[in-house]
């Protein structure tokens, strides 16, 4: 059965990937909120699901709802415990409008959550009830998306199941809008520096406490405007930059200081899983290989 893969332009998808972005960082930010914290900001993050991203179950004094982004039927929609169900079209919306739309929402269910009104990780943040800037949301761009985070993310899923230390699960973090999933050493790591933008230092000192390597992919940003497969190891080991990555398409890039395969690489291939697979275990191996982990004990 052919494995096809959708195209993604970062070109023809930019201001929907934006408008998502700002969309996604306001349901996390009701996720923070709601849950007590847990190690490295992982009860924050959005999950998938067959028709788009969802925040799970959350708790709100003596009833629990749900928030979905559907990338399908392109709408927003809030489920309750008690049954209740409330939905409205994505299309045509700004950021501020949709921030207002869903907090009215919420009021009518009985839920009344404040949140952080600014976006964090980004360079010069605008305001979510301010966001007029932001008000595209291109369907075909949405689906294509949805439809590549759905493939991708399964052979994420396969290729952590071989790592039985302690990892993330396979999700979604709105901060810095990526699919990413992390394995640990269980050794510390030097007290990260922070520096990412409109981010407490605090934040990433906790996310980096110990070893970690990350895999991921992100559909694209300034610094990098293409639709990409990444690899990282904090701290980065002696070395790690001149290690040889496959397939041949991969390459360190030295700003971001990631081994990246662009996406296209991956959804050209005859099999888009196998080649992908191939730049996990690569990168893999030759991230633990260089950083001496004990793969006696993670393996």
């Amino acid at each position: 059965m052919e494995n096809k893969w959708p195209v993604l332009s970062y070109e023809n998808g930019k201001k929907t990937y934006e408008t998502l972005h700002m969309f996604t960082q306001i349901l996390g930010k009701i996720k923070l909120e709601t849950l007590p914290w847990q190690n490295h900001s992982w009860h924050v993050t959005l999950k998938f699901t067959p028709t788009g991203l969802t925040t799970n179950t959350l708790p709100y004094k003596d009833i629990f709802f749900q928030i979905d982004l559907d990338l399908v039927k392109h709408i927003l929609k809030i489920t309750t415990s008690r049954g209740e169900k409330r939905t409205f079209e994505l299309r045509g919306l700004s950021v501020s409008s949709f921030n207002e739309r869903l907090f009215n929402e919420l009021r009518e269910l009985k839920i009344a959550i404040e949140i952080y009104g600014k976006p964090v990780e980004i360079e010069h943040p605008i305001p979510f009830a301010e966001d007029n800037m932001h008000n595209t949301y291109d369907p075909v761009q949405a689906g294509d998306l949805h439809h590549a985070l759905l493939a991708m993310q399964q052979v994420f899923f396969e290729f952590k199941c071989g790592f039985k230390g302690k990892s993330s699960d396979v999700h979604f973090f709105w901060g810095s809008f990526d699919l990413a999933v992390s394995f640990f050493s269980g050794r510390k790591a030097p007290e990260h520096p922070g520096g990412f933008p409109n981010l407490a230092n605090w934040v990433a000192v906790e996310a980096y406490s110990h070893e970690v390597m990350s895999f991921g992919f992100w559909p694209g940003s300034e610094a990098l405007p293409e639709a990409a497969f990444y690899s990282y190891l904090y701290p980065e080991p002696e070395g790690y930059k001149e290690a040889a990555i496959k397939p041949g398409e991969a390459y360190y890039h030295p700003n971001l200081r990631e081994f990246v395969l662009p996406y296209k690489a991956v959804a050209n291939a005859k099999d888009p899983n196998k080649k992908l697979k191939e730049f996990l275990e690569s990168a893999y191996s030759a991230g633990t290989n260089l950083a001496n982990w004990n793969m006696d004990l993670l393996e």
